[in-house]
Protein backbone atom coordinates (compact mmCIF):
# COMPACT_ATOMS: atom_id res chain seq x y z
CA UNK A 1 0.00 0.00 0.00
CA UNK A 2 1.37 3.41 -0.96
CA UNK A 3 2.13 5.83 1.86
CA UNK A 4 0.20 8.62 0.14
CA UNK A 5 -3.12 6.77 0.66
CA UNK A 6 -2.42 6.40 4.38
CA UNK A 7 -1.32 10.03 4.63
CA UNK A 8 -4.48 11.27 2.93
CA UNK A 9 -6.71 9.20 5.24
CA UNK A 10 -4.92 10.65 8.25
CA UNK A 11 -5.31 14.21 6.95
CA UNK A 12 -9.04 13.72 6.46
CA UNK A 13 -9.46 12.15 9.88
CA UNK A 14 -7.49 14.94 11.54
CA UNK A 15 -9.86 17.50 9.98
CA UNK A 16 -12.76 15.90 11.88
CA UNK A 17 -13.88 15.89 15.47
CA UNK A 18 -15.95 13.17 17.10
CA UNK A 19 -14.51 10.11 15.34
CA UNK A 20 -14.22 6.98 17.51
CA UNK A 21 -10.77 5.38 17.68
CA UNK A 22 -10.59 1.91 19.24
CA UNK A 23 -8.13 -0.92 19.43
CA UNK A 24 -9.26 -3.92 17.39
CA UNK A 25 -8.10 -6.47 19.93
CA UNK A 26 -10.95 -8.72 21.08
CA UNK A 27 -13.56 -6.82 19.08
CA UNK A 28 -15.54 -7.64 15.95
CA UNK A 29 -14.25 -5.25 13.28
CA UNK A 30 -16.97 -3.65 11.14
CA UNK A 31 -16.19 -1.48 8.12
CA UNK A 32 -19.00 0.94 7.31
CA UNK A 33 -18.59 1.56 3.59
CA UNK A 34 -20.06 4.27 1.39
CA UNK A 35 -19.77 3.76 -2.39
CA UNK A 36 -19.05 7.36 -3.29
CA UNK A 37 -16.80 10.18 -2.15
CA UNK A 38 -16.11 11.09 1.46
CA UNK A 39 -17.76 14.48 0.91
CA UNK A 40 -21.01 12.84 -0.19
CA UNK A 41 -20.93 10.01 2.34
CA UNK A 42 -20.35 12.25 5.35
CA UNK A 43 -23.39 14.28 4.29
CA UNK A 44 -25.53 11.15 4.73
CA UNK A 45 -27.29 10.76 8.06
CA UNK A 46 -27.34 7.01 7.44
CA UNK A 47 -23.55 6.96 7.78
CA UNK A 48 -23.62 9.12 10.91
CA UNK A 49 -26.34 6.99 12.50
CA UNK A 50 -24.88 3.60 11.63
CA UNK A 51 -21.44 4.67 12.82
CA UNK A 52 -22.85 5.72 16.18
CA UNK A 53 -25.04 2.63 16.62
CA UNK A 54 -22.43 0.05 15.57
CA UNK A 55 -19.88 1.56 17.93
CA UNK A 56 -22.44 1.57 20.76
CA UNK A 57 -22.66 -2.24 20.59
CA UNK A 58 -20.41 -4.09 23.05
CA UNK A 59 -17.45 -5.87 21.53
CA UNK A 60 -17.59 -3.97 18.23
CA UNK A 61 -15.20 -1.56 16.56
CA UNK A 62 -16.65 0.26 13.54
CA UNK A 63 -14.55 2.29 11.10
CA UNK A 64 -15.50 4.06 7.87
CA UNK A 65 -14.39 3.51 4.29
CA UNK A 66 -15.24 5.45 1.13
CA UNK A 67 -14.82 4.94 -2.61
CA UNK A 68 -12.69 8.08 -2.60
CA UNK A 69 -11.36 10.61 -0.11
CA UNK A 70 -10.94 13.11 -2.93
CA UNK A 71 -13.38 15.01 -5.11
CA UNK A 72 -14.25 12.15 -7.43
CA UNK A 73 -14.33 8.37 -7.39
CA UNK A 74 -11.18 6.79 -8.82
CA UNK A 75 -11.15 3.32 -10.46
CA UNK A 76 -7.89 2.26 -8.81
CA UNK A 77 -6.07 2.46 -5.49
CA UNK A 78 -6.53 0.58 -2.21
CA UNK A 79 -9.59 0.92 0.01
CA UNK A 80 -8.60 1.51 3.62
CA UNK A 81 -10.52 2.49 6.73
CA UNK A 82 -10.35 6.11 7.76
CA UNK A 83 -9.73 5.58 11.46
CA UNK A 84 -6.82 3.09 11.47
CA UNK A 85 -5.95 2.88 7.75
CA UNK A 86 -6.44 -0.89 7.70
CA UNK A 87 -7.34 -2.71 4.48
CA UNK A 88 -11.06 -3.21 3.98
CA UNK A 89 -10.42 -6.95 3.74
CA UNK A 90 -9.35 -7.03 7.41
CA UNK A 91 -12.93 -6.44 8.60
CA UNK A 92 -15.23 -9.27 9.66
CA UNK A 93 -18.19 -7.38 8.23
CA UNK A 94 -18.30 -4.77 5.48
CA UNK A 95 -21.63 -2.94 5.72
CA UNK A 96 -22.41 -0.86 2.63
CA UNK A 97 -24.95 1.95 2.79
CA UNK A 98 -26.24 2.18 -0.80
CA UNK A 99 -28.89 4.88 -1.21
CA UNK A 100 -28.71 5.30 -5.01
CA UNK A 101 -28.72 2.89 -7.96
CA UNK A 102 -25.92 4.74 -9.72
CA UNK A 103 -23.54 3.77 -6.90
CA UNK A 104 -23.94 0.02 -7.54
CA UNK A 105 -20.90 -0.06 -9.80
CA UNK A 106 -18.86 1.63 -7.06
CA UNK A 107 -19.74 -1.18 -4.63
CA UNK A 108 -18.19 -3.65 -7.07
CA UNK A 109 -15.20 -1.40 -7.71
CA UNK A 110 -14.51 -1.02 -3.98
CA UNK A 111 -14.52 -4.79 -3.47
CA UNK A 112 -12.14 -5.30 -6.38
CA UNK A 113 -9.80 -2.59 -5.15
CA UNK A 114 -9.85 -4.22 -1.70
CA UNK A 115 -9.02 -7.66 -3.18
CA UNK A 116 -12.27 -9.10 -1.82
CA UNK A 117 -13.96 -11.65 -4.12
CA UNK A 118 -16.80 -9.81 -5.85
CA UNK A 119 -19.15 -12.79 -6.15
CA UNK A 120 -20.65 -13.95 -2.87
CA UNK A 121 -20.31 -17.60 -3.93
CA UNK A 122 -16.53 -17.20 -4.31
CA UNK A 123 -15.85 -15.92 -0.78
CA UNK A 124 -14.39 -18.30 1.75
CA UNK A 125 -13.50 -18.47 5.44
CA UNK A 126 -11.45 -15.39 6.26
CA UNK A 127 -13.18 -13.14 3.76
CA UNK A 128 -15.44 -10.45 5.23
CA UNK A 129 -19.20 -10.74 5.05
CA UNK A 130 -20.64 -8.20 2.61
CA UNK A 131 -23.98 -6.77 3.73
CA UNK A 132 -25.85 -4.09 1.81
CA UNK A 133 -28.62 -1.72 2.87
CA UNK A 134 -30.33 1.46 1.74
CA UNK A 135 -33.60 2.31 -0.01
CA UNK A 136 -32.57 1.49 -3.58
CA UNK A 137 -31.02 -1.92 -2.92
CA UNK A 138 -33.73 -2.72 -0.35
CA UNK A 139 -36.60 -2.05 -2.74
CA UNK A 140 -35.10 -4.25 -5.47
CA UNK A 141 -32.14 -6.33 -4.25
CA UNK A 142 -31.72 -8.45 -7.38
CA UNK A 143 -29.13 -6.43 -9.37
CA UNK A 144 -26.67 -6.84 -6.47
CA UNK A 145 -27.82 -10.28 -5.31
CA UNK A 146 -24.80 -11.90 -6.97
CA UNK A 147 -22.50 -9.64 -4.90
CA UNK A 148 -24.12 -9.50 -1.47
CA UNK A 149 -23.87 -12.09 1.26
CA UNK A 150 -26.94 -10.44 2.76
CA UNK A 151 -29.17 -7.45 2.09
CA UNK A 152 -31.14 -5.58 4.76
CA UNK A 153 -34.73 -5.04 3.64
CA UNK A 154 -35.98 -1.81 5.17
CA UNK A 155 -34.69 0.21 8.10
CA UNK A 156 -31.64 -1.22 9.84
CA UNK A 157 -31.70 0.22 13.36
CA UNK A 158 -33.31 -2.70 15.18
CA UNK A 159 -31.36 -5.29 13.15
CA UNK A 160 -27.83 -4.20 14.05
CA UNK A 161 -27.56 -5.96 17.42
CA UNK A 162 -28.91 -9.35 16.25
CA UNK A 163 -26.80 -9.04 13.10
CA UNK A 164 -23.60 -8.58 15.10
CA UNK A 165 -24.61 -11.34 17.54
CA UNK A 166 -25.07 -13.69 14.61
CA UNK A 167 -21.64 -12.84 13.23
CA UNK A 168 -20.02 -13.11 16.68
CA UNK A 169 -21.41 -16.63 17.10
CA UNK A 170 -20.35 -17.89 13.68
CA UNK A 171 -17.38 -15.75 12.66
CA UNK A 172 -14.51 -17.83 11.24
CA UNK A 173 -16.84 -20.83 10.77
CA UNK A 174 -17.85 -22.23 7.41
CA UNK A 175 -19.66 -19.47 5.55
CA UNK A 176 -22.78 -21.49 4.84
CA UNK A 177 -23.45 -21.73 8.60
CA UNK A 178 -23.22 -17.96 8.93
CA UNK A 179 -25.42 -17.36 5.89
CA UNK A 180 -28.03 -19.78 7.20
CA UNK A 181 -28.08 -17.99 10.56
CA UNK A 182 -28.37 -14.60 8.88
CA UNK A 183 -31.30 -15.83 6.77
CA UNK A 184 -33.21 -16.65 9.95
CA UNK A 185 -33.16 -13.00 11.03
CA UNK A 186 -36.21 -10.87 10.15
CA UNK A 187 -35.71 -8.53 7.20
CA UNK A 188 -32.47 -10.15 6.03
CA UNK A 189 -32.30 -11.45 2.45
CA UNK A 190 -29.51 -13.95 1.84
CA UNK A 191 -29.47 -14.64 -1.92
CA UNK A 192 -27.34 -17.81 -1.80
CA UNK A 193 -29.72 -19.64 0.55
CA UNK A 194 -33.02 -17.89 -0.18
CA UNK A 195 -35.83 -20.34 -0.95
CA UNK A 196 -38.51 -17.98 -2.16
CA UNK A 197 -40.15 -16.90 1.08
CA UNK A 198 -41.35 -13.33 1.47
CA UNK A 199 -38.93 -10.98 3.22
CA UNK A 200 -40.78 -8.34 5.22
CA UNK A 201 -39.56 -4.77 5.19
CA UNK A 202 -38.40 -3.70 8.64
CA UNK A 203 -39.33 -0.30 10.03
CA UNK A 204 -38.64 1.64 13.20
CA UNK A 205 -41.84 2.43 15.04
CA UNK A 206 -40.43 5.02 17.45
CA UNK A 207 -37.82 7.31 15.92
CA UNK A 208 -36.86 8.83 19.27
CA UNK A 209 -35.38 5.46 20.28
CA UNK A 210 -32.57 6.05 17.77
CA UNK A 211 -31.57 9.73 17.63
CA UNK A 212 -30.26 10.48 14.15
CA UNK A 213 -28.04 13.51 13.76
CA UNK A 214 -24.45 14.31 12.84
CA UNK A 215 -22.16 12.19 15.02
CA UNK A 216 -18.93 13.60 13.55
CA UNK A 217 -18.06 17.17 12.62
CA UNK A 218 -16.71 16.77 9.09
CA UNK A 219 -15.75 20.13 7.54
CA UNK A 220 -14.81 18.47 4.23
CA UNK A 221 -18.32 17.04 3.73
CA UNK A 222 -20.75 18.67 1.31
CA UNK A 223 -22.81 19.90 4.27
CA UNK A 224 -19.83 20.15 6.57
CA UNK A 225 -20.79 23.60 7.84
CA UNK A 226 -23.94 22.37 9.59
CA UNK A 227 -25.22 19.88 12.16
CA UNK A 228 -27.74 17.61 10.42
CA UNK A 229 -30.84 16.36 12.26
CA UNK A 230 -33.52 14.00 10.96
CA UNK A 231 -36.88 15.48 11.98
CA UNK A 232 -39.15 12.89 10.39
CA UNK A 233 -39.09 9.84 8.15
CA UNK A 234 -41.44 9.03 5.31
CA UNK A 235 -44.15 11.12 3.72
CA UNK A 236 -47.92 10.69 3.68
CA UNK A 237 -48.50 12.61 0.46
CA UNK A 238 -48.49 9.59 -1.83
CA UNK A 239 -46.80 11.03 -4.93
CA UNK A 240 -46.97 8.16 -7.40
CA UNK A 241 -43.38 8.48 -8.62
CA UNK A 242 -41.66 8.67 -5.23
CA UNK A 243 -39.91 5.64 -3.73
CA UNK A 244 -39.24 7.37 -0.39
CA UNK A 245 -42.90 8.29 0.01
CA UNK A 246 -43.99 4.66 -0.32
CA UNK A 247 -40.98 2.77 1.06
CA UNK A 248 -40.85 4.66 4.35
CA UNK A 249 -44.53 4.41 5.21
CA UNK A 250 -46.02 5.11 7.65
CA UNK A 251 -44.66 8.63 8.07
CA UNK A 252 -43.20 9.17 11.53
CA UNK A 253 -41.92 12.20 13.41
CA UNK A 254 -39.36 12.80 16.10
CA UNK A 255 -40.57 14.66 19.15
CA UNK A 256 -39.88 18.37 19.33
CA UNK A 257 -37.97 17.87 22.56
CA UNK A 258 -35.64 15.27 21.04
CA UNK A 259 -34.84 17.48 18.05
CA UNK A 260 -34.14 20.50 20.24
CA UNK A 261 -31.88 18.42 22.49
CA UNK A 262 -29.89 17.27 19.45
CA UNK A 263 -29.73 20.86 18.22
CA UNK A 264 -28.31 22.09 21.54
CA UNK A 265 -25.56 19.48 21.32
CA UNK A 266 -24.81 20.35 17.71
CA UNK A 267 -24.67 24.08 18.38
CA UNK A 268 -21.79 23.52 20.79
CA UNK A 269 -19.61 22.98 17.72
CA UNK A 270 -21.45 24.50 14.75
CA UNK A 271 -23.79 27.44 14.30
CA UNK A 272 -26.04 26.04 11.57
CA UNK A 273 -28.69 23.32 11.86
CA UNK A 274 -29.70 21.31 8.78
CA UNK A 275 -33.19 19.83 9.06
CA UNK A 276 -33.51 16.58 7.10
CA UNK A 277 -36.76 14.88 6.03
CA UNK A 278 -38.71 13.89 2.95
CA UNK A 279 -41.04 16.80 3.69
CA UNK A 280 -39.56 19.17 6.28
CA UNK A 281 -42.41 21.67 6.00
CA UNK A 282 -44.93 18.90 6.85
CA UNK A 283 -43.41 18.43 10.32
CA UNK A 284 -46.29 19.10 12.70
CA UNK A 285 -44.26 21.43 14.96
CA UNK A 286 -42.24 23.14 12.24
CA UNK A 287 -43.04 26.72 13.23
CA UNK A 288 -42.33 26.10 16.90
CA UNK A 289 -39.14 24.25 15.97
CA UNK A 290 -37.67 26.99 13.78
CA UNK A 291 -38.69 29.67 16.30
CA UNK A 292 -36.85 27.79 19.06
CA UNK A 293 -33.80 27.24 16.85
CA UNK A 294 -33.62 30.91 15.92
CA UNK A 295 -33.92 31.72 19.62
CA UNK A 296 -30.82 29.59 20.21
CA UNK A 297 -29.01 31.67 17.62
CA UNK A 298 -28.95 28.91 15.01
CA UNK A 299 -28.89 29.45 11.29
CA UNK A 300 -31.27 26.98 9.63
CA UNK A 301 -31.01 25.02 6.41
CA UNK A 302 -33.39 22.59 4.73
CA UNK A 303 -33.33 20.70 1.43
CA UNK A 304 -36.19 21.36 -0.97
CA UNK A 305 -39.52 22.59 0.37
CA UNK A 306 -42.98 21.40 -0.50
CA UNK A 307 -44.80 24.18 -2.34
CA UNK A 308 -47.84 23.88 -0.07
CA UNK A 309 -48.19 24.15 2.81
CA UNK A 310 -45.30 26.57 3.09
CA UNK A 311 -44.90 28.33 6.41
CA UNK A 312 -43.95 32.03 6.24
CA UNK A 313 -42.26 31.59 9.62
CA UNK A 314 -40.07 28.81 8.22
CA UNK A 315 -39.21 30.79 5.09
CA UNK A 316 -38.30 33.88 7.11
CA UNK A 317 -36.18 31.81 9.49
CA UNK A 318 -34.24 30.42 6.53
CA UNK A 319 -33.58 33.91 5.17
CA UNK A 320 -32.66 35.39 8.55
CA UNK A 321 -30.29 32.47 9.06
CA UNK A 322 -28.32 33.47 5.99
CA UNK A 323 -29.87 31.24 3.31
CA UNK A 324 -29.34 32.89 -0.08
CA UNK A 325 -31.53 30.54 -2.11
CA UNK A 326 -34.72 28.58 -1.65
CA UNK A 327 -35.73 25.41 -3.48
CA UNK A 328 -39.26 24.41 -4.46
CA UNK A 329 -40.40 21.24 -6.24
CA UNK A 330 -43.47 21.71 -8.46
CA UNK A 331 -42.41 18.50 -10.36
CA UNK A 332 -44.76 19.17 -13.32
CA UNK A 333 -45.89 22.29 -15.14
CA UNK A 334 -49.58 21.56 -15.69
CA UNK A 335 -52.13 21.12 -12.95
CA UNK A 336 -53.64 18.08 -14.67
CA UNK A 337 -50.26 16.30 -14.78
CA UNK A 338 -49.61 17.16 -11.14
CA UNK A 339 -52.97 15.59 -10.29
CA UNK A 340 -52.08 12.52 -12.33
CA UNK A 341 -48.86 11.97 -10.38
CA UNK A 342 -50.69 12.87 -7.15
CA UNK A 343 -48.61 15.97 -6.50
CA UNK A 344 -51.38 17.75 -4.69
CA UNK A 345 -50.48 21.38 -5.37
CA UNK A 346 -52.26 23.94 -7.53
CA UNK A 347 -51.06 26.70 -9.80
CA UNK A 348 -52.11 29.21 -7.14
CA UNK A 349 -50.02 27.33 -4.55
CA UNK A 350 -46.94 27.67 -6.77
CA UNK A 351 -47.48 31.37 -7.32
CA UNK A 352 -48.09 31.97 -3.61
CA UNK A 353 -44.85 30.16 -2.70
CA UNK A 354 -42.97 32.16 -5.34
CA UNK A 355 -44.38 35.41 -3.99
CA UNK A 356 -43.32 34.45 -0.47
CA UNK A 357 -39.77 33.71 -1.67
CA UNK A 358 -39.67 37.03 -3.51
CA UNK A 359 -40.92 38.98 -0.49
CA UNK A 360 -38.10 37.57 1.65
CA UNK A 361 -35.62 38.69 -1.02
CA UNK A 362 -33.80 35.42 -1.58
CA UNK A 363 -31.05 35.82 -4.15
CA UNK A 364 -32.04 32.69 -6.07
CA UNK A 365 -35.04 30.43 -6.53
CA UNK A 366 -34.35 26.81 -7.51
CA UNK A 367 -37.12 24.73 -9.08
CA UNK A 368 -37.27 20.96 -9.51
CA UNK A 369 -39.24 19.51 -12.44
CA UNK A 370 -39.48 16.07 -13.99
CA UNK A 371 -40.09 15.31 -17.64
CA UNK A 372 -41.08 12.10 -19.41
CA UNK A 373 -43.83 11.45 -16.85
CA UNK A 374 -46.57 8.90 -17.62
CA UNK A 375 -49.31 10.55 -19.63
CA UNK A 376 -47.20 13.63 -20.37
CA UNK A 377 -48.16 15.52 -23.55
CA UNK A 378 -46.64 18.29 -25.65
CA UNK A 379 -49.07 20.65 -23.95
CA UNK A 380 -47.65 19.71 -20.55
CA UNK A 381 -44.20 20.79 -21.78
CA UNK A 382 -45.61 24.12 -22.93
CA UNK A 383 -47.31 24.51 -19.56
CA UNK A 384 -43.99 23.88 -17.78
CA UNK A 385 -42.36 26.70 -19.75
CA UNK A 386 -45.37 28.93 -19.13
CA UNK A 387 -45.36 28.37 -15.36
CA UNK A 388 -41.63 29.13 -15.19
CA UNK A 389 -42.32 32.36 -17.09
CA UNK A 390 -44.93 33.33 -14.51
CA UNK A 391 -42.54 32.45 -11.70
CA UNK A 392 -39.84 34.57 -13.33
CA UNK A 393 -42.30 37.46 -13.45
CA UNK A 394 -42.90 37.23 -9.71
CA UNK A 395 -39.28 36.48 -8.79
CA UNK A 396 -37.11 38.93 -10.75
CA UNK A 397 -33.81 37.63 -9.43
CA UNK A 398 -31.96 34.42 -10.34
CA UNK A 399 -34.17 31.43 -11.26
CA UNK A 400 -32.59 27.98 -11.73
CA UNK A 401 -34.59 25.06 -13.15
CA UNK A 402 -33.35 21.50 -12.49
CA UNK A 403 -34.79 18.86 -14.82
CA UNK A 404 -34.78 15.12 -14.19
CA UNK A 405 -36.15 12.37 -16.44
CA UNK A 406 -38.86 10.31 -14.75
CA UNK A 407 -37.57 6.87 -13.68
CA UNK A 408 -40.09 4.18 -12.61
CA UNK A 409 -39.23 2.65 -9.22
CA UNK A 410 -40.17 -0.61 -7.51
CA UNK A 411 -42.88 -0.49 -4.84
CA UNK A 412 -44.49 2.65 -6.23
CA UNK A 413 -47.77 2.86 -8.16
CA UNK A 414 -45.64 3.49 -11.26
CA UNK A 415 -43.52 0.35 -10.85
CA UNK A 416 -44.97 -1.24 -14.02
CA UNK A 417 -45.09 1.76 -16.36
CA UNK A 418 -42.67 2.23 -19.23
CA UNK A 419 -39.88 4.78 -19.13
CA UNK A 420 -40.21 7.29 -21.95
CA UNK A 421 -38.08 6.46 -25.03
CA UNK A 422 -34.75 8.22 -25.33
CA UNK A 423 -35.84 10.12 -28.46
CA UNK A 424 -38.91 11.46 -26.66
CA UNK A 425 -36.85 12.55 -23.65
CA UNK A 426 -34.31 14.28 -25.88
CA UNK A 427 -37.00 16.10 -27.85
CA UNK A 428 -38.80 17.30 -24.73
CA UNK A 429 -35.61 18.40 -23.02
CA UNK A 430 -34.65 20.34 -26.15
CA UNK A 431 -38.03 22.09 -26.22
CA UNK A 432 -37.81 22.98 -22.54
CA UNK A 433 -34.27 24.27 -23.04
CA UNK A 434 -35.31 26.52 -25.90
CA UNK A 435 -38.20 27.91 -23.88
CA UNK A 436 -36.12 28.59 -20.79
CA UNK A 437 -33.36 30.28 -22.78
CA UNK A 438 -35.92 32.76 -24.06
CA UNK A 439 -36.75 33.54 -20.43
CA UNK A 440 -33.07 33.96 -19.43
CA UNK A 441 -33.53 31.16 -16.90
CA UNK A 442 -30.69 28.81 -15.97
CA UNK A 443 -31.31 25.13 -16.73
CA UNK A 444 -29.56 22.12 -15.22
CA UNK A 445 -30.53 18.74 -16.64
CA UNK A 446 -29.63 15.25 -15.51
CA UNK A 447 -28.10 13.06 -18.19
CA UNK A 448 -30.72 11.10 -20.12
CA UNK A 449 -28.28 8.21 -20.61
CA UNK A 450 -27.61 8.11 -16.86
CA UNK A 451 -31.34 8.18 -16.10
CA UNK A 452 -31.93 5.24 -18.45
CA UNK A 453 -29.20 3.24 -16.71
CA UNK A 454 -30.81 4.12 -13.39
CA UNK A 455 -34.13 2.89 -14.81
CA UNK A 456 -32.58 -0.48 -15.70
CA UNK A 457 -30.99 -0.84 -12.26
CA UNK A 458 -34.16 0.19 -10.43
CA UNK A 459 -36.21 -2.62 -12.02
CA UNK A 460 -33.46 -5.02 -13.03
CA UNK A 461 -32.85 -8.68 -12.24
CA UNK A 462 -29.72 -10.76 -11.61
CA UNK A 463 -28.74 -10.57 -15.28
CA UNK A 464 -28.29 -6.83 -14.75
CA UNK A 465 -25.95 -7.72 -11.89
CA UNK A 466 -23.90 -9.81 -14.30
CA UNK A 467 -23.66 -6.77 -16.58
CA UNK A 468 -22.38 -4.71 -13.65
CA UNK A 469 -19.69 -7.30 -13.02
CA UNK A 470 -18.67 -7.13 -16.68
CA UNK A 471 -18.14 -3.37 -16.56
CA UNK A 472 -14.71 -1.86 -16.05
CA UNK A 473 -15.97 1.73 -15.58
CA UNK A 474 -19.35 3.38 -14.90
CA UNK A 475 -19.38 5.05 -18.33
CA UNK A 476 -22.47 4.66 -20.53
CA UNK A 477 -20.27 3.13 -23.24
CA UNK A 478 -19.06 0.43 -20.83
CA UNK A 479 -22.66 -0.26 -19.86
CA UNK A 480 -23.63 -0.77 -23.51
CA UNK A 481 -20.66 -3.07 -24.11
CA UNK A 482 -21.54 -5.17 -21.06
CA UNK A 483 -25.15 -5.52 -22.19
CA UNK A 484 -24.04 -6.50 -25.69
CA UNK A 485 -21.59 -9.05 -24.29
CA UNK A 486 -24.39 -10.72 -22.31
CA UNK A 487 -26.95 -10.36 -25.11
CA UNK A 488 -29.19 -8.15 -22.98
CA UNK A 489 -31.47 -5.39 -24.22
CA UNK A 490 -31.92 -2.21 -22.17
CA UNK A 491 -35.36 -1.65 -23.66
CA UNK A 492 -36.51 -4.94 -22.15
CA UNK A 493 -35.99 -3.42 -18.71
CA UNK A 494 -37.45 -0.01 -19.55
CA UNK A 495 -40.70 -1.30 -21.08
CA UNK A 496 -44.14 -1.48 -19.49
CA UNK A 497 -44.76 -4.56 -17.31
CA UNK A 498 -48.13 -6.29 -17.58
CA UNK A 499 -50.27 -6.83 -14.45
CA UNK A 500 -49.73 -10.60 -14.80
CA UNK A 501 -45.94 -10.36 -15.04
CA UNK A 502 -43.87 -11.42 -12.04
CA UNK A 503 -41.47 -8.69 -10.97
CA UNK A 504 -37.88 -9.35 -9.81
CA UNK A 505 -38.64 -7.86 -6.39
CA UNK A 506 -41.85 -9.88 -5.86
CA UNK A 507 -40.47 -11.56 -2.73
CA UNK A 508 -39.94 -8.21 -0.96
CA UNK A 509 -42.98 -7.53 1.21
CA UNK A 510 -43.11 -3.76 1.65
CA UNK A 511 -46.05 -4.24 4.05
CA UNK A 512 -47.94 -1.62 2.08
CA UNK A 513 -49.99 -3.05 -0.78
CA UNK A 514 -49.59 -1.09 -4.01
CA UNK A 515 -52.58 -0.11 -6.16
CA UNK A 516 -53.21 -2.60 -8.96
CA UNK A 517 -51.91 -1.41 -12.35
CA UNK A 518 -55.26 -1.40 -14.23
CA UNK A 519 -56.96 0.70 -11.56
CA UNK A 520 -54.02 3.04 -11.25
CA UNK A 521 -53.81 3.48 -15.02
CA UNK A 522 -57.44 4.51 -15.10
CA UNK A 523 -56.90 6.99 -12.29
CA UNK A 524 -53.87 8.49 -14.05
CA UNK A 525 -55.85 8.95 -17.24
CA UNK A 526 -58.66 10.58 -15.32
CA UNK A 527 -56.26 12.90 -13.52
CA UNK A 528 -57.34 11.71 -10.08
CA UNK A 529 -55.46 13.59 -7.40
CA UNK A 530 -55.75 11.40 -4.32
CA UNK A 531 -53.79 8.23 -3.72
CA UNK A 532 -55.92 5.25 -2.83
CA UNK A 533 -54.92 3.41 0.32
CA UNK A 534 -55.26 -0.26 -0.61
CA UNK A 535 -57.53 -2.70 1.18
CA UNK A 536 -54.69 -4.20 3.21
CA UNK A 537 -52.20 -1.57 4.22
CA UNK A 538 -50.53 -3.57 6.98
CA UNK A 539 -48.82 -0.60 8.59
CA UNK A 540 -51.72 1.77 9.12
CA UNK A 541 -54.62 -0.70 8.87
CA UNK A 542 -56.44 1.66 6.53
CA UNK A 543 -59.42 0.26 4.67
CA UNK A 544 -60.03 1.27 1.05
CA UNK A 545 -60.30 5.00 1.64
CA UNK A 546 -59.18 8.04 -0.26
CA UNK A 547 -56.03 9.40 1.30
CA UNK A 548 -56.71 13.08 1.83
CA UNK A 549 -53.49 13.88 3.68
Amino acid sequence: MEWRHIAMARRVRESESGAILRDWGGRIPVALAYPNTYAVGMSSLAIHGLYRWFNALPGVVCERAFASLGRRVQPTGPIITLESQRPLSDAALVAFSVPFEMDYINVISMLRRASIPVRAEERAVGDPLIILGGPAVSANPEPLAVVADAIVIGEAETLLAPLVDCIANSWQQERHHTLRDLANLPGIYVPLVHQGKKIQRQWLEELDDYPTSSSIVAPLAEFGDMHLIEVSRGCGRGCRFCLAGHWYRPPRERSLGTILEQAREGLKQQDKIGLVASAVSDYSHIEELVTELRGMGAAISVSSLRVAPLSPILVRALREGGARSITLAPEAGSESLRRAINKGITHDDIMAATGLAASERFEALKLYFMFGLPGESDQDIEDLIRVVAEIKGLFPRRVIVSLTPFVPKAHTPFERVAMAPKTVLEERLSRIGEGLRRLSVEMRAESIDAARIQGVLARGDRRVGEALLAMATPAASAWKRAFALLHLDMEEYLRERSPQESLPWHFVDSRVAAPSPPEDSDRISAGASKARIPDECILCQARAAEDGR
